[in-house]
């Protein structure tokens, strides 16, 4: 009976315990945008290990830019690519802007084209999907009509099981 009792108020106690992801990805948020890096980095690290696409989107940010870590396109494209394979739409999109400038991958507007219409297919209406397209139509305007044909293919061939960069 005491051991069902202790087991019973363990239970009950390990919520008050343990950070929910939740807690800790928006305590690492509200870090990065104090400009805390170290903080977030801290916080989202272990959550994208564990497969938190929004964490690894986000440290995809960081190596990206630079914030809190070493500037690292690899291992930004890396994270990116992590997140991707579970259909987070900005990652794609910024996976696009990496095909756009050629940071950590040979720039190549088709690639770029085929991330921004994944993305843009995959985001709600409004601004956020609006970038997406503006970046589309940016890589387009790059493109020839042989290339806007490939582009278009692209993303209809495309799953998460395939390589990503």
């Amino acid at each position: 009976m005491k051991r069902l009792v202790f087991i019973l108020l363990l239970l009950l106690a390990s919520p008050a315990w343990a950070d929910s992801a939740r807690e800790k990805f928006q305590r690492g948020w509200d870090a990065y945008h104090r400009g805390d890096y170290a903080t977030a980095l801290k916080e989202w690290r272990p959550l994208a290990v564990q497969g938190d696409a929004h964490a690894q989107h986000n440290l995809g940010n960081m190596y990206s830019k630079g914030k809190g870590v070493t500037q690292d396109y690899q291992t930004a494209i890396s994270w990116f690519c992590k997140a991707v394979k579970q259909g987070h739409a900005s990652a794609m999109n910024n996976l696009g802007a990496t095909y756009i400038t050629g940071e950590g991958v040979i720039q190549n507007y088709v690639q770029a084209h085929k991330w921004f219409n994944l993305a843009a297919a995959r985001k709600k209406p409004g601004e956020d999907r609006d970038r997406s397209v503006n970046n589309r139509g940016f890589a387009a305007s790059k493109m020839t009509p042989a290339d806007i044909s490939q582009a278009q293919r692209l993303p209809r061939e495309w799953t998460d099981d395939k390589p990503c960069p």
